[in-house]
């Protein structure tokens, strides 16, 4: 099939994106990668008035460390951020999420701020946003606001974003040394959307878990941060029976959905399953 028609603009500015949503008063999308929306236009289940693309404002994509966050801008692709050598030193985490990400020609043009707002809870993007408690900037008429992760999501690809905002930066706190990250997805082939995925991580202190993250994909409408998971690490460490008791409190925190690829019970199952190999894992990672 093919879209129906639409206006297309590329502006040259942030102010010049923010001022044609405002003249399309909500009935305009954002284009950045394309990777989902294209799909969405073709198959007519999006119908806009306007396409606004982001693609020739170059201010909108960068990675930079600063005051302990590490930050994106919204059109950074997502092949860059598999290839950052910040990346890899101070958000292990993501770097290893990127890897899941669909397939080469996918990872190049899609973008960090693209796949966060476009809110498929089975994507690996929001799953990590969610683990590391992140934020993102969105501008508008009104200025800039910072959105938490968990303000962000409402329901499937639905955020708290304004129809006349531009999520225009990604924050994700620097990852401590010594830290141990893992991203365990289930899905059936290789670069599908995982039909449950679970990003962890954990920062032992001895015997002990100073800290422990832990956030679901595919698992609910919305990324699901396992923060009572988290809290038996933390008060038992990771020995392998309090790993075993956050794996199964996970499955209890979760409420997905059935449908073709999996029913509600099978998606519990693996969130359990998944918990565990993610905590192993990263363990493992901590240890070297």
């Amino acid at each position: 099939m093919k879209p129906v028609k639409f206006d297309y603009h590329a502006p040259a500015s942030l102010d010049e994106a923010l001022a044609l949503l405002r003249r399309y008063g909500g009935d305009a999308k954002i284009l950045a990668g394309g990777q989902s929306l294209m799909p969405l236009l073709n198959f007519r289940l999006s119908r806009p008035a306007a396409l606004v693309d982001l693609n020739r404002i170059p201010s909108l994509a960068y990675i930079e460390e600063h005051d302990g966050q590490v930050r994106f801008g919204a059109m950074t692709r997502q092949r860059m951020i598999e290839f950052s050598p910040l990346v890899a030193r101070r958000l292990p985490l993501l770097r290893e999420a990127t890897k899941w990400v669909g397939h080469l020609p996918i990872r190049t043009r899609g973008t960090i701020g693209g796949s966060i707002a476009h809110a498929d809870p089975s994507a690996e993007y929001p799953a990590v946003l969610t683990a590391l408690d992140g934020e993102v900037v969105a501008r508008g008429p009104k200025g800039e606001r910072v959105v938490k992760a968990k303000d962000l999501f409402v329901t499937y690809l639905t955020t708290s974003l304004e129809p006349d905002e531009i999520l225009v930066e990604v924050r994700l706190p620097a990852t401590d040394a010594g830290a141990g990250f893992a991203l365990e997805e289930f899905a059936r082939r290789h670069g599908d959307f995982a039909i449950v995925a679970i990003a962890a991580l954990v920062v032992p202190d001895g015997a002990r878990c100073r800290a422990a993250r832990l956030a679901t994909a595919g698992a609910g409408p919305v990324p699901v941060r396992l923060r009572a998971a988290e809290q038996i690490l933390e008060r038992d460490g990771l020995t392998d029976a309090a790993i075993d008791a956050a794996a199964g409190r996970a499955a209890e925190l979760v409420s997905p959905d059935s449908d073709i690829h999996a029913s509600a019970d099978y998606r519990r199952h693996l969130t359990a399953v998944l918990t565990r190999r993610a905590l192993r894992r990263a363990l493992r990672v901590a240890h070297g």
